[in-house]
């Protein structure tokens, strides 16, 4: 069977920055902007949203109530979801494997709001054969449950997946589990590993 590449999304195929975001909430809040970024970038909030546990609403709600911020949902979502940028070596070596014809998935600790905007502003997000979104899943990497979730979907296992994040505790659950896996450290090294791994170059 042909073997599939899975790409974490953040840090892989999109930069991003919490501090872009502090800083426009925070001019519209009663908190520093070195307490709004601590907060956005560390607060149990995050985590529930991309868990699925809190809505998009409720998690401006309750980013509302902690920071005192007077603006509205919409443009809190905006200020939050205005944080990314593409990562064009990795984005050419995702268009690379697809001109290859070899199927392709995203496998993100993320959230709606995140995704909806990637969707809009980067084309090359719409062209993986399947998402694996902890946001809908209702787990986060390095949880089993997603990882379970990912190999159903694209109908592999073990070391018919090739894996790139660049979080070591993720890509040691991939590998717990027979996975191919790289620490995405730079594309130059990610790349090698994969055309290793492929037999072929990319």
């Amino acid at each position: 069977m042909q073997p599939v590449v899975v790409f974490d999304l953040g840090k892989v195929l999109v930069d991003f920055d919490y501090t872009i975001a502090a800083k426009k909430v925070a001019a519209r809040s009663a908190i520093t902007i070195e307490n709004l970024h601590d907060f956005l970038s560390s607060s149990p909030l995050l985590v529930q949203l991309e868990s699925g546990l809190l809505t998009p609403h409720q998690f401006y709600t309750e980013i509302q109530k902690a920071t005192g911020f007077t603006g509205s949902a919409d443009e809190f979502t905006n200020y939050f979801a205005d944080i990314f940028a593409p990562m064009p070596p990795m984005v050419e070596l995702h268009a690379a494997l697809r001109k290859r014809q070899i199927p392709t998935y995203i496998f993100s600790n993320t959230n709606d709001i995140a995704i909806g905007h990637i969707r809009r502003q980067y084309p090359f997000f719409g062209n993986f054969d399947g998402y694996i979104l902890s946001y809908e899943v209702g787990a986060m990497k390095p949880q089993a449950k997603i990882y379970e979730a990912l190999e159903k979907l694209c109908g592999r296992r073990g070391a018919e997946i090739f894996y790139i994040d660049d979080r070591l505790e993720n890509v040691q659950a991939g590998a717990a589990r027979g996975w191919q896996i790289v620490l995405h450290e730079s594309p130059d090294a990610t790349r090698a590993a994969l055309q290793k791994f492929l037999s072929m170059p990319i």
